[in-house]
């Protein structure tokens, strides 16, 4: 297959999984930060990940990357030439960015028809208005859903795999109260460790 993640972030934990995976029998890119960005955390962790694949090219030196930062740059594989794209934990990030519609079209322009869309995202509070902007970094799965559909993607299927029914969705940092972050740090740190990473929904779309 060929498969685009979507802004892998400075660790490029998902990177890992399928890098190895598709580098023999398969095609991999990764649609990360523009290299000319004004963003300091943009260029702070395009920097590491291109420092990480570098060093490993047994496993990365397949790997394509690509640009994503709409409207500039959206081109994030051939058109119509994705068999899967994924993304984990983005969406609040464009809709902070202004741009969640603008990445989902360039998502299903790169697809082909029959591909799918992969995404897991904090899941906010159904019964609160959503924050267009989703600062606390929660979306309600409905607001994820509208913003694919509009695209073109229909959804085909939803997991519970990465629920966590202890997780309140209201925390004084937001999702970023909770671990791996702990923004709090040692203020109530055993609390959060307890309730343990964000409830996550889990959906699958197609092109038709």
């Amino acid at each position: 297959m060929t498969v685009v993640e979507i802004w892998p972030g400075g660790a490029g934990w998902y990177t890992e999984i399928l890098a190895p995976f598709l580098k023999d029998r398969g095609k991999l890119y990764a649609a990360h930060f523009a290299g000319d960005s004004s963003v300091p955390y943009f260029q702070k962790n395009l920097k590491k990940f291109v420092n990480k694949i570098k060093i490993q090219p047994e496993i990365y030196g397949k790997l394509e990357l690509t640009e994503l930062d709409p409207p500039k740059k959206q081109v994030i594989a051939p058109e119509a030439s994705a068999d899967r794209v994924l993304t984990f934990r983005n969406v609040h990030n464009w809709m902070k960015n202004g741009t969640a519609e603008k990445v989902f079209q360039a998502m299903y322009k790169a697809l082909k028809p029959g591909g799918i869309l992969g995404i897991v995202e904090h899941r906010g509070n159904d019964s609160l208005p959503q924050d267009p902007k989703a600062l606390t970094g929660y979306v309600r799965e409905d607001y994820v859903i509208e913003l694919a559909q509009k695209s073109g993607f229909i959804l085909l299927a939803k997991s519970e795999i990465n629920a966590n029914p202890k997780d309140t969705k209201s925390h004084p940092k937001g999702v970023w109260t909770l671990p791996p972050t702990l923004r709090l740090k040692e203020q109530d740190r055993e609390k959060y460790q307890a309730i343990g990473e964000s409830d996550r929904m889990t959906l699958k779309f197609i092109k038709k």
